[in-house]
C-alpha cells in the first residue's frame, strides 16, 4: 500500500479486539487486515510521533505470529520493542492507540503491566533470546508445553547478549522459536560481519533461483503438489548445506529456515504452522522492508525510525527546527577539530547519524568506526587504540553506555587511558520512556577513579567542550550533554580549552546560591530573578565539572554563608549533589543547609520532558519554592523573606 490509497469505510480491523478473534478471520483475508493495520499505525505515529518505519516493515510478520500460536498463552517476546505497535493494537489495545508515548498513555515498548500480552519490558537492543531461554527453561522446570517466540532484528543480533543466548540455547536444545526480522537495518544501516553473512545468505542467487524453481514445479504436479512440497521441505535443507555460505546457525545448534519473504502474509502463516511444533531451538529468517507501505518511510527509512508529530501526506515527516541541536554542535565541532588532529577516531555503536558522527565518518571515513549493537566492544576497542596513541571518541547514548560499565572500570580507568566519552541524550528524553531517560550516567561515571565528567550550560559552551575533551590526555574524560535544540544563544567562531575542574559564579547571592551542572543552569537564573523579585539574594554557579568539583570557586561563596541548593538533571543518588555533600562534609561545613535537587530515585514514565522536568521540580518555578521553604526552615537566617 502506498500513501494515498484508500481503505473502506468498514475495516475488518475493528473487528479484531484480541488474536483470537484475529485466529476467526480466514486466511485469505489477512492481507487486508495487514493494510488496515498499516494505515492505523501511520495515522496515529502521525499525530502521537514515534519508531514509525520499524512496526510498518513488523505488520505482516505480527499479524502471522498472533495468527498461529496461541498467545497470550504462547509467549511472544519482543526484542527493543520498535517493531511492536502492531502487536498493541492486536492485543485490545486498539481503542487507546491514540494515546500511544502520551502521559499516562500507552507506552512506545513492550511493557508487561500495560498488558499479559506483554512477556517481557524491552527497550535495549539484545535482549529477547535470553530472556525468551529463560522463561522456555521455566516452563520446562514447571511441566509446562507452551510455546516460546523471541522477534529479534538483525540489528539487534549484532549485540553480544544475544550471541551468549544462541550459544546457550544450542546447547540447551530448549523447544523455542527465534524469528530474525532482517531489514537490513537497526536505527542506521547495519555493519559487521554478521550483516555480511545475512546479505550472502539473501543474496544466493544460485539457492534462490533453484529453491524457487523446483517450488513452482512440484506446486504445479496434480495430487501429488502439497505432499511433494512438504517433502521437498525437508530436502531443501540438504539443498541450503551446498549452496548457502556458512550454516552459522546451524553450526551453533539451531534449525534454520529461510530466508522468506517477511511482507508475504499467508506464506508466513504456513511456515509457522510448520515449524511450530518441531522440537529444539529453530531459527526463521525472515525479509522485510523497514518503513514497508508509504514512499516516504519506504525511501528514508532512517528518518522514520524514530519521528515527532507529522502532518500524514507521504514525504511530510518534517526536519526538526530552531537552535541548533546539541548533537549537531558536537558533530560540528568534533569534525572541525579533525581536520588538524588526525589522531581523532570517532566510535559509535549502530547509531552514526543519530550521534552526529557520520559528519565526521564523511569528512574521515578511515577514522569512522560504527561498531553495531556492541557497547563493551566498542569501549574496550577505544582502549587499545588510546593504548597505542590515538585519541578515541566514544559517542553513545547515555542509556546504551551504561551496558559498557565493567569495560570503562575493567579496561579504560584502571588503566587510565585517555579514552573520551561523549553522553547523547544525558537527562529525561521525553516519550521514549523510562528505558530511554539517560537518568544515571553522573552517577555511575562519579563513582569511578580518574574519570573526568563536564556538562555544558548551552551549545555554545558545549563546542568547547568538545575541545577540552580533545586536548586532555592525562586520562578518561567524559562530557554528557541533552536531547534536542540548544538555548539559542550566540556561538563563538574559535573553538577554547576550558581548565579542568573549574566552574563560573554567574550571579552572586548572599541568601542562597543554585550550585548547577548542565542543562538545570538556565533554570536556576531564572529561579535567581523570581527570588530576587521576592527580595531574596540568590546567586548562580555553573559547575562546569561534576568532577573534579570546583572547591576553590565553592569554598569563595560559602565565606558568605549563604544555603546551597545543588540541581541536576541525573538522579540524585550518588549524583552531583552527592559530590558535592561529600566534598562539604570532608571540608567541615555545616551540611544541614544544603539541599540536593535531581530526579528522586524512582523511574520516570513517558512524558514530554517539560512534563517530566515539572513532575520532578526542575524548573524555575519549583527551584525557586525549594529555596524559600529552605530558608523558611533554618533558623540562622537573620531576617524574613517576603511572601
Amino acid at each position: 500500500m502506498k500513501g494515498n490509497e484508500k481503505v473502506s469505510m468498514t475495516r475488518l480491523l475493528d473487528s479484531v479486539s484480541s488474536p483470537e478473534d484475529l485466529r476467526k478471520l480466514p486466511l485469505e483475508k489477512l492481507p487486508l487486515v495487514a493494510s488496515e493495520l498499516r494505515q492505523t499505525i501511520f495515522e496515529t505515529v502521525s499525530k502521537t510521533g514515534g519508531h514509525l518505519g520499524a512496526s510498518l516493515g513488523a505488520v505482516e510478520l505480527t499479524i502471522a505470529l498472533h495468527y498461529v500460536f496461541d498467545t497470550p498463552r504462547d509467549l511472544i517476546v519482543w526484542d527493543v520493542g520498535h517493531q511492536a505497535y502492531g502487536h498493541k493494537i492486536l492485543t485490545g489495545r486498539a481503542d487507546r492507540f491514540h494515546t500511544l508515548r502520551q502521559r499516562d498513555g500507552l507506552s512506545g515498548f513492550p511493557k508487561p503491566i500495560e498488558s499479559q500480552y506483554d512477556t517481557f519490558g524491552v527497550g535495549h537492543a539484545s535482549t529477547a533470546i535470553s530472556a525468551a531461554l529463560g522463561m522456555a527453561t521455566a516452563r520446562d522446570l514447571n511441566g509446562d508445553d507452551y510455546k516460546v517466540i523471541a522477534v529479534v532484528g538483525d540489528g539487534a543480533l549484532s549485540g553480544g547478549l544475544s550471541f551468549e543466548g544462541i550459544n546457550n540455547a544450542g546447547l540447551l536444545q530448549k523447544n523455542i522459536v527465534v524469528v530474525l526480522n532482517d531489514n537490513k537495518m537497526s536505527i542506521s544501516k547495519n555493519v559487521g560481519a554478521l550483516n555480511m553473512y545475512l546479505t550472502r545468505i539473501t543474496s544466493g542467487r544460485v539457492y534462490n533461483r533453484i529453491e524457487a524453481d523446483v517450488w513452482e514445479l512440484l506446486g504445479l504436479i496434480p495430487r501429488v503438489g502439497g505432499k511433494a512440497r512438504k517433502l521437498a521441505r525437508r530436502m531443501k535443507e540438504s539443498l541450503k548445506t551446498l549452496l548457502v555460505p556458512g550454516g552459522i546457525f546451524e553450526e551453533l545448534g539451531f534449525r534454520y529456515f529461510g530466508p522468506i519473504d517477511g511482507h508475504n502474509v499467508v506464506f508466513l502463516v504456513e511456515t509457522l504452522r510448520d515449524i511450530k511444533d518441531l522440537r529444539g531451538p529453530i531459527l526463521i529468517h525472515t525479509i522485510t522492508q523497514k518503513g514497508k507501505g508509504y514512499d516516504a518511510t519506504e525511501r528514508d527509512p532512517l528518518c522514520a525510525h524514530g519521528v515527532a508529530k507529522f502532518d500524514k501526506v507521504p514525504g511530510d515527516i518534517p526536519p526538526k527546527g530552531g537552535a541548533p541541536s546539541y548533537t549537531n554542535v558536537f558533530a560540528k565541532a568534533i569534525t572541525s577539530l579533525g581536520k588538524t588532529d588526525a589522531k581523532i577516531v570517532a566510535i559509535t555503536a549502530a547509531m552514526p547519524d543519530n550521534t552526529g558522527l557520520n559528519q565526521f565518518g564523511d569528512a574521515y571515513p578511515d577514522r569512522m568506526f560504527d561498531v553495531g549493537i556492541a557497547e563493551q566492544h566498542a569501549v574496550t576497542f577505544a582502549a587499545g587504540l588510546a593504548v597505542r596513541g590515538a585519541k578515541p571518541v566514544v559517542t553513545i547514548y547515555s542509556t546504551f553506555l551504561q551496558r559498557a560499565f565493567d569495560q570503562i572500570i575493567h579496561d579504560v580507568a584502571l588503566q587510565n587511558l585517555p579514552v573520551r566519552f561523549v553522553l547523547d541524550r544525558g537527562g529525561l528524553v521525553g516519550e521514549d520512556g523510562p528505558t530511554h531517560h539517560g537518568a544515571f550516567d553522573l552517577s555511575y561515571l562519579r563513582l569511578i577513579p580518574n574519570m573526568v565528567i563536564m556538562s555544558p550550560k548551552d551549545e555554545n559552551e558545549l563546542q568547547h567542550m568538545v575541545k577540552t575533551l580533545i586536548a586532555y590526555e592525562d586520562g578518561p574524560i567524559a562530557l554528557r550533554f541533552p536531547r534536542g535544540n540548544g538555548t539559542g544563544v550566540a556561538m563563538d567562531r574559535r573553538l577554547h580549552k576550558l581548565p579542568i575542574g573549574k566552574g563560573e559564579l554567574l550571579k552572586s547571592g548572599d541568601d542562597i546560591v543554585f550550585l548547577a551542572i548542565g542543562t538545570m543552569v538556565q533554570p536556576c537564573v531564572l529561579a535567581a530573578e523570581k527570588l530576587a523579585a521576592r527580595g531574596v539574594s540568590a546567586g548562580v554557579i555553573n559547575a562546569r565539572f561534576v568532577k573534579p568539583l570546583d572547591t576553590i570557586l565553592l569554598d569563595s561563596v560559602l565565606a558568605r554563608e549563604p544555603a546551597l541548593i545543588t540541581v541536576e538533571e541525573n538522579a540524585v543518588a550518588g549524583g552531583f549533589g552527592s559530590g558535592v555533600n561529600e566534598y562539604l562534609v570532608s571540608a567541615g561545613y555545616d551540611a544541614s543547609r544544603v539541599r540536593n535537587q535531581g530526579l528522586p530515585d524512582r523511574f520516570f514514565d513517558h512524558a514530554t520532558r517539560d512534563a517530566l522536568l515539572e513532575e520532578a521540580g526542575l524548573v524555575p518555578g519549583a527551584l525557586a519554592q525549594a529555596a524559600l521553604t529552605m530558608l523558611r526552615d533554618d533558623r540562622r537566617l537573620y531576617r524574613p523573606v517576603a511572601g
